[in-house]
Order: structure tokens, then sequence, then C-alpha cells
């Protein structure tokens, strides 16, 4: 599905894409990124087009949604800096 088509789908669902990615508990900027991309994932793709049929038969998704108890997404990793030898024996020292 193209990001353009899953904006479409977003209107049908009558959610805004802040909304969604809070609903969803996916980040705003990652969703975005989608847009340079061109297409978004499948899953996505499935979740918007969900949301839209549902919207259209007139069930609420969002109580069935937020039922899920979902969690946001947390990198691990990145530039955090790791413990060295030297800083744990440091502090092993210490206790």
């Amino acid at each position: 599905m193209t990001f353009i088509e899953f904006k479409k789908m977003l209107l049908d669902a009558e959610i805004t894409l802040p909304k969604f990615c809070k609903l969803i508990k996916v980040s705003d900027k990652n969703i975005q990124s989608y847009k340079k991309k061109g297409d978004v994932p499948n899953t996505i793709a499935v979740i918007a087009t969900c949301f839209a049929k549902l919207h259209q038969e007139n069930i609420d998704y969002r109580p069935l949604v937020e039922e899920l108890k979902l969690k946001k997404q947390t990198k691990s990793g990145g530039f955090k800096k790791k413990a060295t030898k030297s800083d744990n024996s440091s502090t092993d020292s210490q206790n």
C-alpha cells in the first residue's frame, strides 16, 4: 500500500495520523518515514484497512484496540555508552 493510499484509509476511518500513532503505540516519526519510502509495511496497511472497514460498518474500533493495553516499543542499544570492565571494577570496590 502506498503512503497516499494509507492516508486515504485513515480518512475513511476518520482518524488523524497522530491519533492513529497514539492508538497503536507507534512513533509518529516512524510512520512519517514511510512517506519518503513511498509504501507502508503490510502490518500498518492491514491495520488502517481494518479501521476503515470497521468505521464503515459503524463499529468503534478504538475501544477494541485500547483493550489490548499496547505498550510503546522502545529501542535498546544505539549510541548508549556501555559499561566497561574498569567501570564495573570501580563500583565493585566501593561496595
